[in-house]
Parts: structure tokens; C-alpha cells; sequence
């Protein structure tokens, strides 16, 4: 419990809501957090219960929060989500309860193979050190964008072509992930279902991409939080059912999971790009998602605008220069120099 409150990525971003520092005070408290951290846990222990509480914090908190308000509010809950009425979770407390246990079943055993792997490699290999960086030397931003970057577009190629040709249906892992509950029904899903698939499909289609890419990049310690934080809150959202999620691009994500959910086929990539290049789109693709988001914030136009000024400013640094050569040689000639 100590290391989870100790987690500075957690105390480095609600530090500056509930104090008054300057930002160069919060980031010498983050960074004297994390050194002591790494000086007082294994790289292992950080690891696992660092990655435990962000799926903790952007998967099962908003997970049960969104599922009590579809329970107890569906009048409302339905006019919220994506085809009304049928994206509601069912309302067995028996059932939601089997969900949940496996769930939770499906995240004890992703931490428990992540950590058998971490183990394994760092006792077949201790010159090496672990897998990802765990020293008190921090990334720097550009780095932390650079390998952002290369992790979500690794994880976006293979969580397509996992989830095309490597669960088809007729392969008996292919026929578990479809007669997963979240499968079996032809509906939008809600959160619960990101980890309530067969534990082999789970472990296939949402550990393998983003862990595998990772291992390949080999990123900070820190890197890599941000990099689950933020794939774990995308997976929490897109599942949500909502037609109400924020943003063009987060919305059309939720929606194309949900036409994936609803026909059992297409759409399978998480943001679709790899969808509209194989021609597996259903509905709405990822390019109508830019150019709807590029109408609405006016990006042609802001370029134009951009453009104009820019012309503009050479026009005005142009005359300028000609208005001081002007000057310059008036002054030369009543000068008699000319």
C-alpha cells in the first residue's frame, strides 16, 4: 500500500490541484519521489503495482461508476448511449457479478503473467537489469512524446491484425472470444466487458499488443505508465456505449466499437486508420472522424488566415528594408558621401 501512495506519476498530477506550488516545485517533488522510490521498491514491485493501480484508476473505478449509473438511472442512461436501450448492461445482479469476477479474475492474471515475464528476464539476464528502465534518471519530454508515438502506433498494428486473423472464427480461441459475454450479444458494449473475455482472448487481444511493442521499445519505466494510463483509459471510454463521449476522435472511436460489437466483425482496430486502409470500416470511418474534427476547429481556414499574415509580415519586413535603404542613402547624399 506504501508504494501505491507513493506513486509520484499519481502525487505529480493532483499536486497542482490542491496546492499553490509553482511548476518547477512540482516537478522537484515528482522527482524526489521517484528517486526514493527506486531507491526503497524493486523495479518489479514498482512495476506490477504501478500498472495495477492505473488500470485500478481508468478502468475499474469508471467501469462500476458508469455500470451503477446504466443500473439505477436507465431512463436516462439510455438516451445517452449508442442505440438507446439495447447498450444497456443487464440489470441480473447475478449476472453482473459473474462479470465481474471475471474480470477482476482476467486482471490478477495479466499482472501475474507480465510479472512471470519481468521475473523470468531479469533472473535469466540480471546484467541487464529489467525490462524497462526503472533508474532515478528521469525521460525528457521529447523522448516521452518520441516513444509515446512509436508505442500506440506499434499497438494499433498489432491489435488489428491480432484481433483480424489471429480470433477468427472459425480457431477455437477465435470461437471462446466470440462466445465471450461481451460477443455473445449483438449490442453496444459497457466498460465492464474490456477484461470480461475468454482468459486466452484476453490475454491475446488486449496484454499481448501493447506489452509486446513495448518490450521492442524499451521504454522508461514512467514512459510506459503514461503509455498503459492512456491505452487503458481509451479502451474504458471506447467500450463506454456513450454517444456523448468527449471529442470527435474519442467519439468515433466509441462508436466504431460499438458497430464492431453489434455485427461481430469489421472495425478492428482501436482507432481505425488500419480499418480504412484494408477497407474493414463499418459505418463512419476514422478519415470522416479528421475531417469532421478539421471543420471544427476551422483548420482550413485558420490556415489561410495563417498563410495571409505570414505573406504579410515578409511584405512588411520587405518594405521595410527598402524604406532604411532609402534612408540610408538620403542621409549619405546630404551627407556629401554620394
Amino acid at each position: 500500500m506504501d508504494v501505491l501512495l507513493s506513486l509520484p506519476i499519481l502525487s505529480y498530477f493532483l499536486a497542482p490541484s490542491v496546492t499553490s506550488w509553482s511548476t518547477s516545485l512540482n516537478l522537484l517533488f515528482f522527482y524526489m519521489t521517484w528517486s526514493t522510490l527506486v531507491l526503497s521498491h524493486s523495479p518489479l514491485k514498482i512495476e506490477l503495482i504501478g500498472l495495477t493501480a492505473l488500470r485500478v484508476i481508468f478502468w475499474l473505478v469508471p467501469s462500476l461508476l458508469f455500470l451503477l449509473f446504466d443500473t439505477l438511472v436507465p431512463s436516462l442512461a439510455e438516451s445517452l448511449k449508442i442505440r438507446g436501450r439495447a447498450a444497456l448492461p443487464p440489470r441480473d445482479a447475478a449476472r453482473l457479478g459473474r462479470l465481474l469476477l471475471l474480470a477482476l479474475g482476467n486482471l490478477a492474471l495479466e499482472t501475474a503473467v507480465q510479472g512471470a515475464i519481468s521475473l523470468a528476464a531479469t533472473l535469466a539476464r540480471p546484467a541487464a537489469g529489467p525490462l524497462f528502465r526503472t533508474g532515478s534518471t528521469l525521460p525528457l519530454p521529447w523522448q516521452i512524446l518520441k516513444q509515446l508515438a512509436l508505442l500506440m502506433a506499434g499497438r494499433e498494428v498489432l491489435s488489428y491484425y491480432v484481433h483480424r486473423y489471429a480470433l477468427p472464427r472459425d480457431s477455437r480461441v477465435g470461437r471462446w472470444h466470440r462466445a465471450s459475454y461481451g460477443h455473445a450479444r449483438r449490442a453496444p458494449p459497457f466498460s465492464l466487458l474490456v477484461y470480461t473475455d475468454h482468459p486466452a482472448a484476453f490475454l491475446l487481444h488486449r496484454f499481448a499488443p501493447p506489452y509486446l511493442v513495448a518490450l521492442v521499445v524499451r521504454p522508461h519505466l514512467l514512459t510506459y505508465f503514461v503509455f498503459v494510463g492512456l491505452v487503458t483509459l481509451e479502451e474504458t471510454l471506447a467500450h463506454s456505449g456513450y454517444s456523448v463521449v468527449p471529442g470527435i476522435i474519442m467519439s468515433g472511436i466509441t462508436r466504431r466499437t460499438a458497430n464492431h460489437y453489434v455485427h461481430g466483425e469489421g472495425n478492428y482496430g482501436a482507432w481505425g486508420f488500419l480499418d480504412w486502409i484494408h477497407g474493414t470500416s463499418l459505418g463512419k470511418d476514422v478519415m470522416a472522424d479528421v475531417k469532421d474534427e478539421a471543420e471544427k476547429h476551422r483548420v482550413k481556414e485558420r490556415g489561410e488566415d495563417a498563410a495571409s499574415s505570414g505573406l504579410s509580415m515578409v511584405q512588411e519586413g520587405i518594405e521595410g528594408l527598402r524604406k532604411g535603404t532609402r534612408s540610408r542613402r538620403k542621409t549619405r547624399k546630404a551627407n556629401g558621401y554620394e
